[in-house]
């Protein structure tokens, strides 16, 4: 009998505002399909059943993912206090078996990682990455876990934990205390079990991708990308040019002297052109408009916004039903080539990256010729007026020149 998995999918995702004001972060969408579809794609076959945790506008899960999804039943249990993974994971523990696989929504997995993970009970799934300073580490010896230890001063592990795990009711028979953070962990499960049992497995993952911070969505996107093969079902009109990969969904026109270089996604109804210059990895989803003149750069552009004409988004990010005018430019790189930092719940922190734009809520009009400085962050329903030079967060310390 197949084991039943459960999604954590009930947060607030603040991380990654201002695009999870309007829905929850396992909701955000990447060449058209939620973080949670892909994950359920990748469980298909593996699991008959999953038990998505919800909380935080939970309406738009369930509308789009209803009652199953890529052969897998579905069901729904509300969280209805945020107070931690643990706690959502002991939600749904009345619906499950004596074994399970539980793992967060608003990660990517491998299919062949989840198997791994599969193969033995108890069993956490692990990464080896270059800085683990940022994660939970795990020591192991010979094939068990020794310790997990939540980022600790001195490096414990280059093997991090990504937040799957395959594991049994024994795990939750225990009542811990809420964490610093003033919430039930998973880990702090762990980490008894491991004291009183010491017998917890690991499987060590290919591929993993957290989805955390706005601009990791530009990297997903790439990940994403690489999986994928071309499947042109819109228009390319004579006269446009496509290098490279390219998917384009049905009602979808790339019109004449338009260049695509590849890999570029095309939504549902949504228009590119005329004379316009797209540079992967680019997703632009559902029923938006991409107009004469207007050049994007390895940027993610989100359904029913409009870029009419003339303007520049590079490595950029911007959220739904937005109107960009003529003549903006999202500026993506510092003279000098530093790194690009940002500001996230009132903190500044590197983006790890070199060439970064700007992150759009939704519903934001921006006026004609106005340009945003890298890493700035724009909130929900704003207006941007025209000729302005935007330098800091808009709803946060905004400051024009």
């Amino acid at each position: 009998m197949k084991p039943k998995a459960v999604i954590l999918a009930a947060g607030w995702g603040t991380r990654l505002r201002p695009l999870t004001l309007g829905r929850p972060k396992p909701a955000i969408r990447l060449l058209g399909e939620t973080l949670v579809e892909h994950n359920l794609r990748e469980l298909s076959g593996l699991i008959d059943e999953a038990v998505i945790v919800v909380g935080y506008k939970d309406e738009v899960i369930k509308e789009k993912m209803g009652e199953s999804f890529a052969g897998i039943k579905i069901k729904y249990v509300h969280q209805d206090e945020q107070l931690g993974t643990g706690h959502a994971a002991k939600v749904a523990l009345p619906f499950l078996g004596e074994e399970f696989l539980i793992l967060n929504g608003d990660d990517l997995y491998l299919r062949e990682d989840i198997e791994k993970c599969l193969e033995k009970n108890p069993s956490i799934l692990v990464k080896e990455v270059v800085e683990p300073s940022r994660y939970g580490q795990v020591s192991v010896e010979g094939g068990a876990v020794k310790e997990i230890v939540e980022k600790p001063a001195t490096k414990v592990s280059d093997l991090i934990n990504v937040g799957c795990y395959y594991l049994n009711k024994s795990f939750f028979e225990k009542e811990i205390e809420k964490s610093s953070r003033g919430e039930y962990e998973i880990v702090d499960f762990l980490k008894f079990f491991i004291k009183e049992k010491n017998s917890l497995y690991y499987a060590l993952a290919k591929k993993w991708m957290p989805v955390t911070y706005p601009w990791s969505i530009l990297d997903a996107t790439e990940e994403i990308f690489r999986e994928r093969e071309s499947r042109k079902e819109g228009v390319v009109e004579k006269g446009a040019f496509v290098n490279g990969k390219i998917i384009m969904e049905k009602g979808s026109v790339l019109k004449s002297g338009s260049v695509i270089d590849g890999p570029v996604y095309i939504g549902k109804g949504t228009v590119v052109g005329p004379n316009t210059y797209i540079k992967g990895p680019t997703a632009i989803h559902d029923n938006c408009f991409v107009g004469a003149g207007v050049e994007v750069q390895e940027s993610v552009i989100f359904s029913g916004t409009q870029v009419p004409h003339y303007a520049f988004i590079g490595d950029s990010v911007i959220g739904e039903n937005c109107l960009v005018g003529a003549g903006v430019v999202l500026i993506n790189f510092l003279f000098g080539g530093d790194v690009i930092w940002a500001k996230v719940k009132g903190k500044k922190i590197s983006t790890g990256r070199e060439k970064m734009g700007t992150v759009i809520g939704n519903n934001v009009k921006i006026g004609p010729n106005v340009s945003v400085m890298p890493g700035v962050m724009i909130a929900d329903g704003t207006t941007v007026y025209p000729n302005m030079l935007v330098r800091e967060n808009v709803g946060e310390n905004t400051r024009y020149e």
